[in-house]
């Protein structure tokens, strides 16, 4: 059974829409285990979530994208996890990203820059979203659309400064199931590989 993590951090509720998704996502894969956590989930007596990471065949980094960057308390969580580096505790494990923000852009390939760089310091193995433009490589018109947003190295969601209960929308959502279905295959493949 592949052990997976999904740590987010979401300042308004849209990262966490896409995280829940996303666990929907890798749930739909038989042998994927799946555990939610919260950046806010980490301090130093937190040993047990350190645990669950380290114990993790895969992470999954969320974070909304503030002013270009993913948001100073992900950013927190990043430099909290240098103790992992230290022990390279998550070496080799299958790393992907995902990230929100309010405009279309909201440069949010710089966040995922920075979970990528981020898991290529701890050795991590990157999952793209693997999924063309518009789902069909043809449509993205319309908030139904899977990968309306056409990224590649990650997922990445929209929300307009709108209340979480109305996006990400639909096609945002569709996408990050997909994208932890592909995560969640992706890591048993190594899981089950490596015993």
């Amino acid at each position: 059974m592949a052990k997976i993590a999904v740590v987010y951090h979401s300042g308004f509720g849209h990262t966490k829409k896409a995280a829940e998704a996303i666990i929907k996502g890798i749930q739909n894969i038989k042998g994927a285990e799946a555990t939610l956590l919260s950046v806010e989930q980490f301090g130093e007596k937190d040993e047990a979530n350190w645990a669950i990471l380290n114990e993790a065949d895969g992470i999954l980094f969320g974070a909304p994208t503030y002013m270009g960057s993913v948001s100073a308390q992900y950013k927190t969580f990043i430099d909290a996890a240098a103790k992992c580096w230290f022990k390279q505790a998550w070496k080799d494990k299958i790393a992907g990203g995902f990230t929100n923000s309010g405009s279309y852009s909201g440069d949010k390939f710089n966040s995922l820059i920075q979970l990528f760089t981020n898991s290529m310091q701890h050795g991590m193995i990157w999952v793209s979203l693997g999924l063309p433009p518009g789902g069909d490589g043809k449509s993205y018109n319309g908030p139904e659309v899977v990968n309306r947003m056409g990224s590649f190295s990650g997922l990445m969601t929209q929300a307009f400064n709108e209340s979480p209960e109305v996006v990400p929308g639909p096609g945002d959502l569709k996408t990050a199931v997909l994208f932890g279905e592909r995560f969640a295959t992706i890591t048993d493949q190594f899981a089950r590989g490596r015993k």
